[in-house]
């Protein structure tokens, strides 16, 4: 897990990092850049689906270490053949079933978020008046308890 952080995210983001910050950033290597990162979303996206019915496979996980390695290393420079062999075609064709798709999940989200809100601002409602009863009622029974200057009656 260690290794896969380092050489599929921190090296990646620090050599991006730097192609960014250049006086004049080359296109190509920008543009580079930003087809590596597609590929880790996608790939961490369907690892969550493959690791469950593959990862009992023997160096299953360095396989996706060196996969990660390719995509950057610069004498494979896979990102680039990967992405225009098989994410750019992809998402090209299904763009427009991807928006609307999305747009969706980001509509049923704020309903959710809606309804978790009102579910917890109620509650906390009823949690403040429940404590609200509470002490109201130590008063009273204290006071009951108490007479005048504050001498106890039986």
């Amino acid at each position: 897990m260690f290794y896969r952080m380092v050489f599929a995210y921190a090296y990646p983001a620090y050599e991006c990092f730097k192609t960014v910050e250049k006086n004049r950033p080359e296109i190509d290597q920008l543009v580079f850049w930003c087809q590596y990162w597609i590929l880790v979303a996608i790939f961490t996206v369907c690892e969550r689906v493959t690791d469950f019915f593959f990862s009992w496979i023997p160096f299953y996980g360095e396989a996706k270490l060196a996969f990660l390695i390719f995509l950057w290393y610069p004498k494979t420079r896979g990102t680039t053949y990967v992405y225009n062999t098989f994410a750019k075609p992809y998402l090209s064709k299904h763009e427009k079933e991807i928006d609307i798709n999305l747009l969706d999940m980001k509509n049923k989200a704020v309903v959710i978020a809606i309804f978790v809100w009102q579910k917890a601002a109620s509650y906390g409602q009823s949690k403040v008046y429940e404590i609200l009863q509470y002490v109201s009622k130590l008063q009273s029974s204290a006071a009951d308890h108490y007479v005048g200057g504050g001498k106890k009656v039986k």
